[in-house]
């Protein structure tokens, strides 16, 4: 299989922070470290792929996905939702379901140790509560192929898709209940799932609270969804929380039941596209450098995050506007 590599050049990243719980069900997860410093710039990657439910098959292309990045400088790649298996039929997921220190996993742990390049991977099919459900899961390694953090996809996709399928995640998929934020050689990173792009006060957590500068965004949008909303919303989360946002994504027909739109990209905090596959439903990498000053200088220039009021427009204001409302 051929694979294609677009290349840009992007700006960057460097803020540090803690954490706090959005309300009271959700809580975040911070990994700090101060092992990473960032020096100058970083190559980065959004993998492009269309992912079947044979294991091996998807194994394969990855890997070869992540040579052809590491052997172009790449330091950090994302690949997309449901890299390593996706499913034809009800419940075929389950059945392949693993722990993250399952076998599964672990060969993709060894190829970032022996890449030696950080992999962004998710979602993965990770065994649940119970039989009868999985979580959808994003797996950060280490370029020594360590598991770094997980995210548990919070936002589940139950949806009568205009003109497309009736697509129910939460049939067979229990949604997570934290956020999480962990620091990398490129910056501190939001890990996020593909239908949670929806919902901008879960990146505005992410940014404002937990001082994120990279959002990861690994997706299998759907060829209606994605040609709708797509680059929209990814520029639209870059723009209003001033991050870099990295996002892998499933392209093509999967099977006879899914296909997904594609167009995988890098979007700096400008909201500029960096790096897009030049092809929507070709295999292969949008690669862009990420330059720590340019992130800098922009929050510096722009400091919304000064300039915001929750004091007016959080939750208490949003019970005044209710009132307001059912009294007209």
């Amino acid at each position: 299989m051929a694979l294609s590599t677009f290349t840009g050049i992007a700006g960057g990243v460097s803020l540090r922070g803690g954490s706090r719980s959005v309300h009271r069900h959700i809580q975040c997860t911070t990994l700090c470290t101060t092992e990473f410093s960032m020096a100058g710039r970083v190559k980065v990657g959004a993998a492009q792929m269309t992912s079947t439910n044979d294991l091996n098959a998807n194994f394969q292309t990855c890997s070869r996905l992540v040579q052809e990045a590491a052997a172009g400088g790449v330091k950090f790649l994302s690949l997309p939702e449901n890299f390593s298996f996706f499913s034809s039929k009800d419940g075929e997921s389950l059945s392949i379901a693993d722990t993250l220190d399952g076998p599964i996993m672990q060969r993709y742990c060894s190829l970032a140790r022996e890449s030696r390049i950080w992999l962004s991977l998710g979602g993965f099919q990770e065994k649940g509560p119970d039989e009868k459900h999985l979580c959808n899961t994003h797996v950060l390694l280490d370029d020594l192929g360590n598991i770094r953090s997980s995210y548990r996809k919070i936002h589940l996709f139950d949806v009568d898709v205009p003109g497309g399928p009736v697509l129910k995640e939460s049939n067979s998929t229990t949604p997570g209940s934290q956020l999480v934020v962990a620091d990398s050689p490129v910056g501190r990173l939001g890990l996020t799932v593909c239908y949670d792009l929806r919902f901008p006060e879960l990146y505005q957590q992410l940014r404002f609270q937990h001082n994120a500068e990279v959002l990861l965004i690994p997706s299998a949008f759907t060829k209606v969804t994605g040609q709708a909303h797509w680059e929209i919303l990814l520029r639209a989360r870059a723009i209003e929380t001033q991050c870099y946002v990295i996002a892998a994504t499933q392209a093509g027909k999967h099977n006879e039941k899914r296909e997904s739109y594609g167009d995988a990209m890098i979007i700096d905090p400008w909201g500029t596209i960096v790096a897009r596959c030049p092809d929507r439903l070709s295999t292969g990498i949008a690669v862009a450098e990420i330059d720590p000053a340019f992130l800098d200088s922009m929050r510096m220039r722009m400091p919304i995050s000064e300039h915001r009021r929750p004091d007016i427009y959080g939750k208490s204001s949003l019970s005044v506007t209710a009132e307001t409302i059912s009294s007209l």
